[in-house]
């Protein structure tokens, strides 16, 4: 056991329920005779008197009094029913508006606890609690408290949260009551008003648009007034930021009433109308408009809160689509963006408290989807917290036809959140005041203790999952309740007419003022003329966007930079294998010195960092590079302490963000897609330890990155490093599948590349933070390398760097030669290109033979590879030639494209492997024989065995 150190009162405090009521019974026995405890108890209550236990809260004096008169197992007992109560209480609650489940109050029961009401009438009041009202003096009152307390509209979950102090914090304010404040007659009257409007809505939108889809909010009515009042908090709290994310359940209804989206809008959206001439011309809606477009209940929207409030506020509701939970990732990555200042050199500083998420989760969806944990994982870790996210399940207790019993294996829809330690309320979505109070407690609890908080807002759902289903040939026994079932406004209604705060007329008066507000707004969007064809408009036109880039460096701050960052303090010391390592790049810029491709990159940042963008580099082991390249960390080999020199060079005007990430795909990509569309100025990169990592991140990179912007007018800039290229290493870590990104390239939604020279990757690097802020800026797909780290051939000079620009196209041999005997042209990406460049050591035996590395395979260089054409005319034989399967890689994108340019009769021949299911062998010496042919058929010709390949 251990013993009370200096802060006696936190070591008492570490005693709870049957462990408290134990030491309390040592305590006395050791009074009345040491000897009659053990030895270790006996070297505790040394150290310890009544005072001490009276500083911690515990009544020792009060039990001297009743210790004559009962056992000490009945002290025990008390102590261990009113934690029981704390445990247990949620079984017993009334949180379900359909009345059901089952109440479980066998915890609850004091036969269960071998105690009668006689005897806590002999105990006093604070055996069980010292948080109950002054007047109540009896444990068996304070048991009644408490049991009124943990079983009404609310039902607490907190035991799985492990820190004393958190703990005491939740049942001091559970038990006193604090967060349920005083509802004055103005505040009850804004409850009704609003869920009037909640209501009066989804009914206008049931019979105006009979059938549509609108996924509605009816029967979590509350959500609504809950979100207002977490967003109120929050900004009286300091938030400039709120962002939200949730899914298409209720999406129409936040839009109209939190997002102040106007009902104009919104019934334009029904009708097909055209929108745009609805925008209010203050301009306080901010809507973005792609040019596919996206259904009505996946939009966003932003509001600014101007006047409301002492302080001004951004309130934004992320676009999400229909993947669920995958938006909650994409809105953390706002909100730290929204905390960070970025505009210091060293890490961005965050201040948490500038900015809210709320993520609103579907009952099923939250246990279902595995992004939420790894989302929730992200809560704490230094790169990714977020100060506390206050998060909602909206509970329907049933996803689209499967009702619980199927859908989880838990009790709960929430707790998965107990593993993270996140306090949990559930709350009758039918007791309004009840979701009032719940948003009161989740924001004091996030704003002392800057952790996430879990409102389980329990209700029901109307109508079907949408509104063309019949529900009742699925869920029989839940709808015929729920068809008898009246609303949360009604309900409300009827209990303040009941407390004489407002009559019938007053709320007839309500519900007539809302619906000509709605009809109002419908009959304006009828009277706009509607077009008879929808135009579809194009995406933008970008022509080139990239010539007027400039992204050289001079050599000399080039060579200042690398001394500068070859620097560490004189007490820091580097491991010294890697100080030899490093020592290296000091003589990399000299007139015969050769700049790998790390080097390359850190220049790249340092040269950024100088012009004043920030950049924020995130991945499993990107501090140190998966390769063992990059070591932008230092770490201290005696101390463990940690210096990155790009923190401190003399020219660096913005902050260098660098952490190694979870082991974690979709939700570490959505969190970086997010951080980069909030702070588009930021150059933010997200690597993968091994290019097919990407794999698990799918639906961020199909829904988010590739069409967000031809969805909802969303821009990114966003950088992903997928290491990729064929070494033997197993189908799991050769390709990045290129394949796949390519396959959703079109209208210029984003840039594919794959580099074979550290100066393509500078200039390329550079060009991407130099476009951050043009119209034309779209996401960074590299497939990096990995055996090509060190090779000699991918490595630049100096002035390459100084000199040079990124080339999209260019050519293995460019010494002056004779074009006419070039016979054939082999086409090809990446590190085949290098392959191929070691096999020709003597380019005069290859007169017949010129390669073209094709380094940026999206938007295709048409242009430029024409012209090269255009050089050699006694071409007979064009082939693209890949180390990736022939359904995969690059073939099936170039192919057509090489073909429309070819001289005429001529067709691309392909040289590689065959079709394969999985991308690479397993064998690495199987691996170097299939290597070997495509080498072989690509530089040998015909009449020697080449070319016929694949």
């Amino acid at each position: 056991m251990n013993r009370p150190n200096a802060d006696k009162k936190d070591f008492l405090n570490n005693f709870l329920g049957p462990n408290l009521g134990y030491l309390m019974d040592q305590f006395e026995k050791y009074k009345m005779n040491p000897s009659s405890v053990e030895q270790d108890m006996k070297v505790i209550f040394e150290q310890l008197n009544e005072a001490d236990f009276i500083e911690a809260g515990i009544p020792v004096p009060v039990l001297n009094q009743y210790a004559p008169q009962m056992e000490s197992e009945k002290i025990v007992a008390a102590v261990k029913l009113a934690e029981n109560i704390r445990t247990y209480g949620h079984l017993a609650a009334n949180i379900y508006p359909l009345g059901n489940k089952k109440r479980d109050v066998t915890h609850l029961e004091l036969k269960s606890h071998g105690i009668s009401e006689d005897d806590l009438k002999k105990l006093p009041a604070e055996i069980l609690t010292k948080n109950c009202p002054a007047n109540y003096h009896s444990a068996l009152e304070a048991y009644e408290y408490l049991k009124e307390v943990y079983t009404k509209s609310i039902a607490f979950e907190f035991d799985h949260v492990h820190d004393v102090g958190e703990k005491n914090w939740l049942i001091e304010r559970i038990e006193n009551s604090r967060f349920r404040t005083n509802f004055t007659r103005e505040k009850r009257m804004k409850i009704l008003k609003r869920l009037v409007e909640v209501e009066e809505f989804e009914k206008f939108l049931h019979k105006t648009f009979v059938g549509q889809k609108r996924f509605s909010i009816e029967g979590l009515d509350a959500m609504v007034p809950l979100i207002d009042e977490i967003i109120s908090e929050a900004v009286v709290d300091g938030a400039e930021n709120i962002n939200i994310g949730m899914a298409h359940r209720g999406r129409l209804n936040v839009l109209a009433h939190v997002l102040n989206k106007p009902y104009e809008m919104i019934f334009a959206e029904f009708q097909h109308a055209p929108n745009k001439e609805l925008v209010p011309s203050e301009g306080s809606i901010g809507i973005n408009f792609g040019w596919t477009g996206d259904v009505k209940y996946h939009l966003g929207l932003n509001r600014e809160l101007d006047g409301e409030h002492s302080v001004k506020a951004r309130v934004s509701l992320a676009n999400n689509p229909s993947h669920l939970e995958y938006v909650g990732a994409v809105v953390e990555g706002f909100t730290r963006a929204a905390q960070d200042d970025r505009t210091k050199p060293g890490y961005a500083e965050d201040n948490s408290k500038s900015a809210l998420a709320i993520l609103i989760h579907g009952d099923a969806a939250f246990p279902g989807e595995g992004i939420v944990a790894e989302t929730l994982n992200l809560s704490k870790l230094k790169g990714y917290r977020t100060g506390g996210t206050v998060h909602i399940i909206s509970n329907n207790t049933i996803g689209f036809t499967t009702e619980s019993a199927d859908s989880r294996s838990t009790r709960y829809a929430s707790d998965l959140a107990k593993g993270f330690e996140i306090p949990i309320l559930h709350v009758n979505a039918d007791d309004p005041e009840a979701c009032i109070a719940a948003a009161i407690f989740a924001a004091e609890y996030r704003y002392v203790f800057q952790k996430d908080f879990l409102i389980d807002l329990v209700g029901y759902r109307r109508f079907g999952h949408n509104e063309m289903d019949e529900p009742m040939t699925t869920s029989p026994q839940m709808y015929t309740l729920i068809h008898k079932h009246p609303t949360v406004k009604e309900i409300y209604a009827k209990s303040l007419i009941d407390q004489g705060i407002i009559n019938q007329e007053e709320l007839v008066e309500i519900e007539n003022q809302i619906h000509q507000r709605l009809e109002t707004a419908n009959q304006k969007v009828s009277m706009i003329k509607k077009d008879e064809e929808v135009i579809v408009p194009d995406p933008p036109k970008f022509k080139k966007e990239h010539e007027s880039i400039n992204t050289k460096v001079p050599l000399a701050t080039l060579q200042s930079l690398n001394s500068e960052l070859l620097q560490w303090p004189k007490e820091f010391t580097v491991f010294h294998k890697l100080e030899k390592i490093l020592k290296r790049r000091e003589e990399a810029l000299g007139e015969t010195g050769k700049i790998e491709w790390a080097l390359a990159e850190t220049l790249a940042f340092a040269a950024i960092l100088a012009d004043g963008t920030p950049i924020r580099l995130t991945g499993q082991d990107s501090e140190r590079g998966t390769f063992a390249h990059r070591h932008l960390v230092l770490h201290d080999s005696q101390t463990g302490e940690t210096y990155s020199p790009l923190h401190h060079f003399s020219s660096a005007k913005a902050s260098f963000s660098v952490y190694n990430s979870p082991l974690t795909e979709a939700a570490v990509v959505g969190f970086e897609y997010g951080y980069n569309v909030f702070s588009p100025e930021t150059l933010v990169i997200w690597e993968a330890q091994y290019g097919d990592f990407a794999n698990a991140a799918q639906v961020i990179f199909d829904q988010f990155i590739a069409a967000g912007r031809a969805k909802w007018g969303q821009k990114s800039g966003l950088v992903l490093l997928l290491p990729h290229g064929y070494e033997g290493q197993g189908p799991e870590h050769s390709s990045g599948r290129m394949e796949r990104f390519l396959q959703s390239a079109a209208e210029k939604n984003w840039t594919v590349a794959n580099l074979s020279n550290a100066a393509q990757y500078f200039h390329l690097l550079r060009r991407q933070a130099a476009m951050l802020m043009k119209e034309e800026v779209r996401p960074l797909i590299i497939m990096s390398p990995k055996s090509l780290l060190r090779n000699p051939l991918v490595s630049s000079t100096g002035t390459e760097l100084s000199e040079g620009e990124f080339k999209p196209v260019w050519e293995q041999f460019q010494v002056e030669r004779d074009n006419k005997k070039v016979e054939r042209i082999v086409l090809c990406t990446g590190k085949i290109s290098i392959d191929i460049a070691e096999q020709l050591k003597d380019s005069n035996s290859h007169e017949w033979l010129q390669v073209i590395r094709i380094e940026e395979i999206y938007p295709f260089p048409t242009g430029e590879l024409k012209e090269m054409f255009e050089k050699y005319e006694n071409v007979k034989e064009v082939a693209w030639v890949q180390e990736e399967p022939k359904n995969m890689g690059a073939w099936n994108f170039v192919e057509p494209r090489i073909n429309e340019i070819v001289p005429t009769g001529i067709k691309v021949n392909y040289i590689g492997r065959r079709r394969r299911s999985s991308p690479a062998e397993g064998e690495p010496n199987v691996h170097k024989l299939a290597q070997a042919k495509i080498l072989h058929a690509a530089l040998t010709r015909v009449e020697e065995g080449g070319l016929h390949h694949g």
